[in-house]
């Protein structure tokens, strides 16, 4: 990246959104594997901070973007993170697998990323540590406690900007690209035939093969083959943080990374801060439990804010200094569950303005943690933040760890932030951040 190759890396990601991409930090640190996530694209100076690190990443927004906006963006990104020194980059998308042709286009990425990097592109979906699973080229997902088909589940399929009506996900992307995806069942790799399958289809042509991924034993299977053939006949992958475990496995079984080390601990802070830009129900039990719990809850008028109010991020500003000051619990919320069908979507407007409010915050009261809530408020809202890069911290709930900002500015360095998407945690989720678990 800016010309510097960091000879010990093992793997490069861009985070198609900031939730996504601490996810990724989670599956690194618990693979004993140290990592930084960038939050622009480095230079040399701020590379050479971290000279220890094993992987690398830049989150990004192109889950809410464009085919246009990736194809302005996307190529010189790839290019950096393949001069890295990395065998392999990985473009992390949600493990829920939402895009469309329109927005957040995960076929146009594929074809940016096979034309920068080249080789056939492994494709993984699954993630079984997130209660995602891919079974014959069908994505499940759970929610609740329950599995769901991806076109049948409770939140993704009334998904605001990117519904999930197709739960074939060959034929998902097939509307984003033309791409020949083959398709490796999760029958043959059970039965060993995940490197045969991955061989075969690169003699028949294949741009991509998809993996089906349910279980540590398939994922680690896959992660065999993808580690046998990085560089010689692959360098760009997509799909969730699947694609970061089954890689991980694989390094362990060969023993290029040690046993991961004890985990530490988050402690507990007197003030947190929760914005909010979720239309999840997930989200919105979490919020009145949290109301109920003590929080102190303060609704954002979306309409004045997507009118770009000062005053109106002004007042969001000064209700939340004080309700820090009274109580040192507040919620910070433009909606509480799904929109109305007639109410527009606009995560990246809401999200930077909760950002923006944030950041003040931070600055008027010096609170140590923040916890933003929703794919879209977490990626747009941090990207106002003014930070250049986090770090994994500790553990908290699968998806979604507590991480430690680095920032030139004072009042912003070392802040600890949880990321969480709309669906992710328990409906106690805001006190357990608050408490460090």
């Amino acid at each position: 990246m800016c010309g510097a190759i960091m000879t010990d890396l093992l793997y490069a990601f861009y985070g198609d959104d900031f939730t996504g991409s601490t996810d990724v930090l989670e599956q690194l640190a618990e693979g004993g594997v140290p990592a930084i996530l960038f939050l622009r694209q480095p230079d040399a100076a701020m590379l050479a901070r971290f000279p220890d690190v094993r992987a690398i990443g830049l989150a990004g927004d192109a889950r809410s973007q464009s085919p246009d906006w990736m194809n302005a963006h996307l190529p010189g990104v790839f290019a950096a993170l393949g001069d890295s020194g990395a065998p392999v980059v990985h473009y992390k998308t949600c493990s829920t697998f939402d895009s469309s042709p329109a927005v957040g286009s995960i076929g146009r990425a594929l074809e940016i990323g096979k034309a920068a990097l080249g080789g056939i592109v492994p494709i993984m979906i699954g993630a079984p540590h997130l209660g995602r699973y891919l079974i014959f080229g069908t994505l499940f997902a759970a929610a609740g406690g329950v599995v769901h088909r991806i076109d049948r589940h409770p939140t993704m399929a009334r998904h605001p900007v990117t519904p999930m009506d197709e739960a074939d996900m060959r034929r998902h992307l097939a509307r984003q690209t033309e791409a020949k995806i083959a398709l490796a069942t999760i029958d043959r790799i059970q039965a060993g035939d995940a490197e045969a399958l991955f061989l075969d289809a690169m003699a028949d042509g294949a741009d991509a093969m998809m993996f089906d991924g349910m279980d540590e034993a398939s994922l680690g299977a896959v992660g065999r083959v993808l580690l046998a053939h990085q560089r010689d006949r692959f360098r760009f992958a997509v799909g969730s943080s699947g694609v970061t475990r089954a890689m991980i496995l694989g390094w362990q079984a060969a023993g290029i990374v040690p046993p991961p080390a004890p985990l530490p601990r988050a402690g507990t802070v007197d003030r947190l801060l929760v914005m909010s830009g979720s239309c999840s129900p997930v989200t919105a039990v979490q919020i009145a439990v949290a109301r109920a719990d003590g929080f102190a809850t303060v609704q954002a008028d979306v309409a004045a804010l997507l009118d770009g109010s000062a005053a109106e991020e002004e007042r969001l500003v000064a209700a939340a200094v004080d309700a820090l000051g009274d109580n040192g619990r507040v919620v910070v919320h433009s909606a509480e569950g799904p929109l109305a069908q007639d109410v527009p979507a606009a995560g990246a407007a809401i999200g930077a303005a909760l950002g923006r409010v944030s950041r003040d915050v931070v600055r008027r009261t010096g609170i140590a943690r923040l916890l933003f809530a929703g794919g879209d408020t977490s990626s747009h809202g941090v990207a106002q933040m003014g930070l250049e890069a986090i770090a994994w911290a500790a553990p908290l709930e699968r998806g979604a760890p507590l991480v430690r900002a680095y920032a030139t500015e004072q009042a912003l360095d070392g802040l600890e932030l949880v990321l969480k998407g709309g669906q992710m945690g328990a409906p106690d989720f805001f006190e357990t951040v608050r408490r460090g678990g």
